[in-house]
């Protein structure tokens, strides 16, 4: 059986590169937002049900509406979460590789810890991971309010991943995380 991995981390502390490296390592991976885009459709079950609440599936109006109103954020999340992990399950029954690996940004807050082997938690120092985040301060500042502190992340984590030096830093790291854990090419 697979190993079935998260990988979670504040707002552009480097989630998706440590992923790409994964896969590039022999995992399946997969991202819980690409999924998300998935369910937003217009003529998805998901998609229907968000419009008739919220009137859009526009992801940056919606995200405008949500993040500014706690209730309607729950609302969004409700909806969302549980369909986001039904289909990481579904991705997982059919997956093969080296392991299976899935960025998720939100795990912790959401409760799905449990449903891993394996915790990766990728974190960079704020000032890093506010240049990274590519659209302001403020929205980055919005998007933590709703996530756990990244410290907070790193205690749960089996394994904590620092992202603050090159690309070529981080490739090792990763490398050395997997073969530490015997998870080897297929």
């Amino acid at each position: 059986m697979l190993k079935k991995i998260a990988v979670t981390g504040g707002v552009a502390s480097g989630k998706t590169t440590v992923c790409r490296m994964l896969g590039e390592l022999g995992a399946t991976v997969i991202y819980a937002d690409a999924i998300v885009h998935e369910l937003l459709k217009p003529n998805t079950e998901i998609g229907k049900k968000v419009i008739h609440e919220f009137g859009t599936i526009d992801r940056k109006t919606l995200s405008e509406k949500v993040f500014k109103d706690p209730k309607a954020l729950e609302k969004l999340e409700s909806i969302l979460h549980p369909a986001v992990l039904q289909k990481i399950d579904e991705e997982y029954a059919r997956a093969k590789g080296a392991c299976f690996v899935v960025e998720i940004p939100l795990l912790y807050e959401i409760g799905a810890e449990d449903r891993f082997d394996i915790v990766i938690a990728v974190l960079a120092d704020l000032s890093i991971a506010k240049k990274r985040f590519e659209h302001g301060a403020a929205e980055y500042e919005l998007r933590m309010q709703r996530q756990l502190k990244p410290e907070i992340k790193a205690a749960k984590a089996h394994i904590v991943i620092h992202n603050n030096g090159s690309l070529e830093d981080l490739r090792k790291e990763v490398a050395r995380y997997l073969k530490q854990l015997n998870i080897h090419r297929p």
